[in-house]
């Protein structure tokens, strides 16, 4: 709403994709109803990369030793939180298949446990959890390159983001930081399972 209480509504004013850089900026202004512009905002997006489906270690870039998306042992509210953390000496909260959704370029992919291929990622007050609900509620998501790795947004256009070692992943509005960059290590192709 505006300050005297009338309605918004945003615009997409332009997607303008810059091959030298492989990336498009989208420009995105809210107007009111009378056209009056309130904001403004300019953001870079990245293309979309595909990915090889197998199996995976995802690993977090924030401060300290090595860390790892790991599932956590005891389900709560919404499932399992996932979270990040040293590498665990058994890989089975550890090793994530990422497979997409359907066989088409540029289709989102779904991410589950390794070795529980009924434990799929799902996202409930912008927090990430593993949970044994049907495959159509599991979360979708997609892959930019950034420098160092990889960002991970899900279908709602929010970036995974570990905090620190120990924390709940989160979703949140994609920034340039080092906490929502990852490395996916492939260890193996899905079929060797």
């Amino acid at each position: 709403m505006t300050p005297d209480n009338r309605p918004l509504s945003p615009i997409l004013l332009s997607c303008i994709h810059d091959d030298a850089a492989h990336r498009c900026t989208a420009a995105l202004t809210i107007v009111s109803s009378e056209g009056t512009a309130y904001m403004r905002e300019e953001v870079q997006h990245m293309p979309v990369i595909p990915i090889r489906p197998g199996i995976y270690r995802i690993h977090a870039h924030i401060i300290g030793p090595s860390s790892l998306v790991t599932a956590t042992e005891h389900a709560v509210e919404h499932g399992a939180p996932v979270i990040t953390d040293r590498m665990n000496p058994m890989p089975i909260e550890q090793e994530w298949a990422i497979a997409p959704v359907e066989p088409l370029p540029g289709a989102p992919y779904y991410v589950h446990l390794a070795m529980h291929e009924a434990a799929g990622l799902v996202v409930h007050s912008d927090r990430l959890w593993v949970n044994g609900v049907p495959r159509g509620e599991w979360a979708k998501f997609t892959f930019e390159g950034v420098i160092g790795g990889v960002k991970i947004i899900s279908d709602k256009g929010l970036a995974w983001r570990a905090g620190y070692r120990g924390a709940q992943i989160q979703l949140t509005q994609p920034k340039p930081e080092f906490q929502e960059t990852f490395t996916l290590e492939f260890v193996r192709p899905a079929e060797e399972e």
